[in-house]
């Protein structure tokens, strides 16, 4: 992008960040001081934000922003009133940014623009608000909660005064703003992490916890803790809330909008971990019953998945055995018996009948072998 005396840009927010950090930049944004959407417009940038001026680059596709600053003038995540006129500085535009360490600048020289010392709070490895007008978005302690998971490994603390901050939020009452989209979206980010179990315990400590999902406490925090290790963001929402009652993963799962997935892996490692845990002591009529209970036979990746979810939830509390090997060499053998195997004249549910009958037999033989 071409610069002029009246119009600067600047790579911002969680590129610069990465970069002072040594991290991947993964994505790069850009705010741009001193222009407006018709100048934009007439550079070749494809406008797409809605509450305020965003485009993408004609070339790299990389978004480019209006400096701009942000009133609170109702309720909610969404109720600013945004200026981004031509005479905003590049101080104001950071100002409105959440964290200092989201609040740093680098112009067309690798200067660094630091006016919230963003650069000492990496050093120090702080998760610091950059102002008072932090609290005037609920969604920021969930931000909060959010890097404090994702940097946890490098050190990174919340600053005491962010910590109390994001417990007067919660006090007040803030959170009842938030969608449950929102909630959701911030959630599933930080169960990406290598420690997740950090978003929750923060949120935990200012109360936001009794108030989000008070079904969870600390036990099942913990058990997310010591399951991390070789599971998905899916299985690792299952686990935290599988200690649950299934009509309460329900409700959660419903009042936070989780894609189905969700709530079917939750709701069957809640019901069904004690019988997958007790393989050994069923015979080949329940083991049969209970693979077609849960559709393993038509859903072979859903089962292994619900298999392997439980096998992290057994080995997390007492169990070193590998049930899941157990049930996926039954769900082999009885996949191998279809209607081919069964005597061509029948008809009907006479079909399924004498295939189950084999299946049942088949494990049989198993146990005996």
């Amino acid at each position: 992008m071409t610069q002029d005396q009246h119009m600067s840009t600047y790579l911002v927010g969680g590129a610069v960040r990465d970069e002072l950090l040594g991290l991947p930049v993964t994505e790069r944004d850009w705010v741009v001081v001193g222009s407006n959407v018709t100048e934009m417009k007439t550079r070749g940038f494809r406008q797409v934000g809605k509450d305020f001026p965003v485009f993408l680059h004609p070339d790299t596709n990389e978004e480019y922003a209006l400096a701009r600053t942000e009133r609170k003038v109702e309720p909610g995540h969404t109720g600013f009133s945004t200026d981004a006129s031509s005479k905003i500085t590049l101080e104001e535009d950071l100002g409105r940014r959440d964290l200092t360490i989201n609040a740093i600048a680098r112009d067309g020289e690798g200067n660094l623009i630091d006016p919230f010392h963003g650069c000492k709070d990496i050093e120090t490895r702080t998760i610091r608000h950059v102002s008072d007008a932090f609290e005037e978005d609920p969604l920021r302690v969930l931000r909060v909660a959010r890097f404090a998971a994702r940097f946890s490994s490098l050190g990174f603390r919340v600053a005491s005064e962010t910590l109390n901050l994001c417990q007067a939020m919660v006090n007040r009452g803030d959170l009842s703003q938030l969608a449950s989209e929102r909630i959701f979206q911030e959630t599933d980010k930080s169960l990406a992490f290598d420690h997740p179990e950090i978003f929750f315990r923060f949120l935990a400590d200012v109360s936001a916890g009794e108030q989000l999902w008070p079904e969870l406490d600390s036990a099942a925090i913990d058990l997310l803790a010591k399951t991390t290790r070789g599971t998905s963001r899916l299985q690792r929402f299952a686990i935290l809330f599988s200690q649950s009652a299934t009509d309460k993963i329900k409700f959660r799962c419903e009042h936070l909008k989780t894609p189905r997935r969700y709530e079917t892996l939750a709701v069957s490692c809640c019901r069904y971990l004690p019988t997958w845990e007790r393989i050994s002591g069923l015979d080949a009529e329940e083991i049969v019953g209970f693979l077609y209970e849960l559709d393993a036979i038509r859903k072979p990746d859903q089962f292994k998945e619900f298999s392997d979810t439980c096998g992290h939830l057994a080995r997390a509390r007492t169990s070193d055995r590998n049930q899941e090997i157990q049930w996926a060499n039954y769900l082999e053998i009885i996949s191998n018996i279809t209607s081919t195997s069964v005597d061509g004249s029948l008809r009907g549910p006479a079909i399924g009948k004498a295939i189950r009958k084999l299946q049942i037999g088949a494990i049989e033989s198993h146990h005996e072998n």
